[in-house]
This record gives C-alpha cells, structure tokens and sequence, in this order.
C-alpha cells in the first residue's frame, strides 16, 4: 500500500512582510524609471552643496576678496573699512552661511572691479557660452558620428587608421593653439572668415534693440529678420565653434568606433547578417543605437570639459562669455566674481549630468535598474 507523504506547509511570511506587499503602491513608484530620476534628482543637492563649499573655502584661503583685489592700491583703514562694509571681517562660518543664503535667492554677489552684479554677468556672457558650447556640440556630432561609423566599418584598413590618426591629433591639441591655426588659416592667410568677435560693431550694436533680447547672437539675429545679420553672425561662429567642436570630435570618433566594434559583434548582429541584412543596415539600424548608449554618458563629461575649454577658445576669439570675463576677473584678482562663475559653472554641470541621465534612461531601459 503507496504511502503518500504531505510535505509540510512553507512557514507564514512575517506580518510585515505580508503588510508591505499589500500596501498599495502607486503606478509612478512602481516605474523604474521614475525611481531612478528620482534618485538621480536627489543627488543634485549634496553635489552642488559639496562643490560650492570647495570653491568658497578654497577662495578664503587664497584670502580676503577686498585685500586680494585692492592691496596695495588702498590704505589699511580703507581696506578694513572695505572689508567692514562687505562684511568679509566676519567669522568665516558665518560669510559662509550667508554665502549659501543669498545663493538660494539667486544673490551670486557683486563684482569688486566694475560693481556688475554676478547674476548679470551670467545671463549676458552665459548666453554666449551657451551659444558656442552648442555651435561646438554640432561641429563635435557632425564630424564625430559619420567618422567613427565609416572607422568602424572599415576596421583597421586605411579609412580607418586614417580617421582613427585625425582623432588623436584633433584631441591632443591644445585647443588655443587650434584656435590660432583656423585664424591664421582662415582669416589672416585666406581672409575667408572673420577673427574675432561673435558679429560685426554695427550688428552687435544693431541687434541691441531687439525684443525680446535673448542675448544668444544668432537668436536674436532671426528675431531681427535680416539674413546678412544671420550670416554675419553665422560667419563669427565657424572658427571658434571649429575650435572648440574638434576636441570633442576626436572623443566621439574613438567612442563610437570601439562601441560600434563591440556591438557589432553580439547575436543578434550576427543573427541579421545570417538573414542577408546588408552591412550598412546591420552598422545603422542594429547595431549604431546601442553603441551610442557610452557616447550620451561621456557627452555629459565632454560638456563639462567645453565650458573649461571655452575659456581657451573664448579668450583667443575674443568671444564674450563666461570663460572670457572669467579671465579677465583672474587677472584683476577679483575672487568676488571668480567665485561666483565657478558656482554658476559648477551647478550647470551638475543639472547637465542629470539631463545626461534622463537620456541615457531613455535610450537604455537597463539603466534603469
């Protein structure tokens, strides 16, 4: 006679693990994705709070913004005086706390040079910063996925070791001294394109009474409605743009031809191929979306690495950006507007690698988890 043997039932789940699986949960927690935004938002906070304190520390220990700027121009009682009316004579957790109170207002402080505020300078000169990190953002894409796709394809034959010796040269170039070669080139030798400059005296001054001014040239130039102000304008963007846009270009030709190469091959690559599917459908339609996942990672960094460059490149195009009047405030010692540039810059950075996030989210669902 069978004996049948019952095995014993699985103990009972705790009574909080029973609760937290009945608990309702919303359709937005639940979402992956927005889990990980969410994350990735809260992260924004301790970044910025970590780099505005390096930058506000690392200035007072240089020392005093009023000494650093006016020593040596002024008398001791005016200087304390100075530094009595900008209350740097305070304790320094104190200058601290209200450093970090006035950001929160959007108070960035004011210039000691010329008494602008920081607020100003940043919508002025950031909107041409902004300006020639997009133009260079298009010369980077524009030369950078067509190369590293034709190098991927024709991997390690002559278009390929050709490409991949443009990159490197493109990318260990100090970017000035780039810059230098396209104004000798172009504008001294050739007389093709303008040296300097985001547009011509009269255009500038011309384009001051646009409305509304978004202070970002070639905007405000299509608001105007005149094409030989677009051109001119176009014309005194193609030099820096190429400047800054090649640094990155070399970036994106190796990123995109070693992730190409690895795509390329996985199964399913191999499995189109073994359908018919043609090399440059299998190269543009399987395997180039996938490839582009690092790239959109690493062009969070490279927007980083273009505002430290376009100091470079703003200086030698007498661009007027951020990275130009930032040079002119080192030089003057004023550590009042350095520090609140380097603030500005240093949020920027921080928003553009979450943005970096949300694409790179939506571009791979693996991200998410």
């Amino acid at each position: 006679m069978a004996v049948t043997v019952v095995p014993p039932a699985p103990p009972a789940p705790p009574a909080t693990d029973v609760a937290r699986a009945r608990a309702p949960r919303g359709p937005l927690v639940r979402s992956p994705l927005v889990r990980y935004l969410l994350v990735r938002l809260a992260l924004i906070v301790p970044t910025v709070l970590i780099l505005v304190t390096v930058v506000f520390f690392f200035m007072r220990v240089i020392g005093d913004p009023i000494t650093a700027s006016q020593g040596g121009r002024l008398s001791a009682d005016q200087l304390a005086e100075r530094k009595a009316a900008a209350g740097f004579d305070r304790p320094i957790l104190q200058q601290y706390a209200e450093y970090l109170g006035g950001l929160v207002r959007g108070d960035f402080g004011t210039a000691l040079t010329d008494r602008r505020e920081i607020s100003e300078v940043l919508v002025t000169n950031g909107a041409a910063t902004l300006e020639l990190t997009m133009w260079a953002l298009l010369v980077a894409f524009a030369i950078g996925l067509p190369l590293g796709r034709l190098a991927a394809r024709y991997r390690d034959r002559l278009p390929d070791v050709s490409i991949r010796l443009f990159a490197v040269l493109v990318y260990a170039a100090p970017v000035f001294f780039v810059g230098l070669l396209l104004k000798l080139l172009f504008s001294a030798t050739l007389g093709w394109l303008p040296a300097s400059g985001r547009a011509s005296a009269s255009v500038e001054i011309a384009l001051t009474n646009v409305t509304p001014k978004t202070n970002i040239m070639i905007v405000d130039a299509i608001l105007y409605g005149d094409p030989g102000y677009i051109l001119n304008v176009l014309e005194h963007a193609i030099l820096p743009a190429l400047a800054l846009g090649l640094l990155t270009a070399g970036v994106f030709i190796r990123l995109i031809r070693i992730n190409l190469l690895e795509t390329m091959r996985t199964d399913y690559v191999t499995a189109a191929r073994a359908r018919g599917v043609s090399e440059r459908v299998v190269v543009r339609k399987h395997a180039f979306r996938n490839a582009m996942v690092p790239v959109v990672t690493v062009m969070g960094m490279q927007i980083a690495m273009m505002l430290g460059g376009a100091i470079l490149t703003e200086t030698t195009f007498e661009w007027q950006g951020l990275g130009y009047v930032l040079s002119r405030y080192l030089l003057a010692r004023d550590f009042v507007a350095v520090q609140g540039i380097v603030t500005a810059i240093a949020v920027v950075v921080a928003f553009s690698s979450f943005l970096i996030d949300v694409v790179n989210a939506l571009v791979d669902p693996r991200v998410r988890y």
